[in-house]
């Protein structure tokens, strides 16, 4: 049989990381950072939950950041192997891999110099710009659609339209009777008639789904109601003479948003306001999508034929150089700003907010999802105050999301696609969501489907086969739920804290005393138990 591990993305959105043992083979599917609260990013300086020598390749579904942000650091810790991916991804991760490596250097610094004045010794950065590149030589391009052999295994990639170069990824083994069995992986699906790219493929035969979850508890709006809401946040800022500004992942939410923008400019829907694009990795993207009209949807196709790029009218201005950035918050005037990175934690666009957090005259617009413990989420959730680059700015500015046009497919969408396949799977591991999306998610594909879910925990394994799944390395999973319940007792705890350091003038003691009360009771259990234990 072959073992799984959930090495990361479980029960959470960031970390993309799964291993597969089969036979002496040892292979991951796509390597990713973990990205959110400090919490959650401490886990990227973690050893590695296996040898990276001891891996013989790579499968990289797609090039964000949270799937192949660990890939520099698995190669400088000894992993020699080849990283198979399309040409697309191999295209986009040589500008996002070594901006990751770059931000790392600057955090590193920062990092540094605070450990330097409290007398603790510095630490390296996770990996650098040149680590990074390094790491791109061992990428392979491979095609959508061509099988291959990986020692005993069979691989194909199959077009996932979530961004450029995206896939999802069958992987044949055959057990001890030599019956062939296939594992899908879904990497992030995105959702049909997103802009620019193809529509994921459907169909197959998977006996097992590695599912993503990301929006698995929501449904996405229409995308007619979706641009309604665009153009009413750009005639609604155009009015107010302010800045609106969208914080956006460089690759594929960017482009999307210039298609729509293009869109409703061309059928003279909204007042034409320069857009400036303020992020050099969203321009460099936008380079590559050019390249690869390969990936391009029949719409975008017809748009090119009459000789119109999708990214290209007279409003656009595309930013590099950090003067051109910074003269933006001088500019008088209203504008549009798109800017990374996509959950305000990093980037250019943390200026812009403090530029423009203050003014009533401004809009932020939210059109992607924001991960817990992000500035994004923040502001989202309605904060009244948020501290950028250790200043805090009160928030003015109106604060709007529009839901859909993420490239993730919604809860309908997942459902719909599993649906597409000749027979039912097996088994469905959730991963890739926040716990309520995977719970719901869960309910309704065991409603719906009638398969059997499962929400694995981080580092925990399975064994599967032709026949059937069973669970190893049941005490790390046992330790794992620990860990998940002590985690999120610390979560509550911290943000109950915060609106107590916030001012919060409304806390009901009564409850808290309570609570303090269960929390003493607790510890004398645990204690008993535990002395139960060592004289038993």
């Amino acid at each position: 049989g072959m073992r799984i591990s959930f090495c990361g993305a479980a029960r959470t959105v960031t970390g993309s990381c799964f291993l597969l043992e089969n036979g002496g083979s040892h292979i991951l599917v796509d390597c990713g950072m973990f990205q959110g609260n400090k919490e959650i990013r401490e886990r990227n300086d973690n050893p590695f939950p296996f040898n990276p020598a001891e891996i013989d390749a790579v499968l990289l579904t797609h090039a964000h950041i949270d799937h192949s942000g660990l890939l520099p650091r698995l190669c400088n810790e000894g992993f020699k192997g080849p990283i198979y991916t399309t040409a697309a991804t191999q295209a986009l991760a040589g500008i996002m891999l070594p901006d990751s490596g770059h931000i790392q250097e600057l955090e590193s610094e920062w990092r540094n110099r605070k450990r330097a004045r409290a007398g603790e010794p510095t630490l390296p950065p996770l990996y650098t710009a040149v680590d990074a590149q390094r790491c791109l030589d061992q990428f392979v391009a491979i095609n959508y659609n061509e099988q291959f052999d990986l020692d005993a295994l069979k691989v194909c990639f199959h077009d996932a339209g979530h961004i450029l170069g995206s896939a999802f990824i069958d992987i044949t083994a055959e057990d001890e009777n030599g019956t062939p069995f296939t594992i899908r992986f879904s990497g992030d699906l995105g959702q049909k008639k997103q802009p620019i790219i193809k529509d994921p493929v459907t169909g197959g035969n998977p006996d097992y789904i590695v599912l993503e979850s990301t929006y698995g508890s929501r449904l996405h709006e229409e995308r007619a109601a979706r641009l309604e809401l665009l153009a009413a946040a750009i005639k609604n800022v155009a009015a107010r003479g302010g800045k609106l500004v969208i914080p956006s992942f460089a690759v594929g939410r960017t482009q999307d948003l210039l298609y729509h923008i293009k869109t409703l400019y061309m059928n003279n829907k909204v007042p034409r306001i320069p857009v400036f694009i303020d992020s050099p990795m969203a321009v460099s993207a936008t380079e590559i999508f050019r390249d690869h009209p390969e990936c391009y949807d029949k719409e975008t196709r017809a748009m090119l034929s009459m000789n119109k790029s999708p990214f290209d009218f007279d409003e656009l201005r595309m930013v590099r150089s950090v003067e051109d950035s910074k003269a933006l918050n001088a500019m008088e005037g209203t504008a549009i700003i798109i800017s990374a990175s996509g959950m305000c934690e990093a980037g250019r666009i943390l200026h812009h907010l403090k530029h423009n957090l203050w003014r009533t005259d401004a809009t932020v617009l939210f059109v992607g999802f924001q991960a817990e413990g992000t500035l994004g989420r923040r502001l989202q959730s309605g904060d009244k105050e948020v501290r950028v680059f250790s200043e805090d700015i009160v928030v003015k500015a109106a604060i709007k999301s529009i839901d859909g046009f993420s490239a993730h497919a919604d809860a309908n969408g997942l459902v719909e696609w599993m649906q597409s396949t000749e027979s039912k799977p097996k088994a469905v591991f959730l991963v890739h969501g926040e716990e309520e999306s995977v719970n719901s998610l869960s309910s309704k594909i065991q409603e719906q489907i009638g398969v059997e879910c499962l929400a694995p925990l981080l580092d925990e394994s399975f064994e599967v086969n032709a026949t059937g799944i069973r669970r190893s390395g049941a005490a790390s999973a046992k330790q794992a739920v620990v860990d998940d319940l002590y985690n999120q007792v610390d979560q509550a705890w911290k943000q109950l804290h915060q609106r107590w350091t916030d001012g919060a003038e409304n806390l009901p003691l009564d409850a808290l005393k309570g609570l303090v009360a269960q929390l003493k009771a607790l510890d004398q259990w645990v204690e008993s138990a535990d002395k139960a234990d060592k004289a038993g």
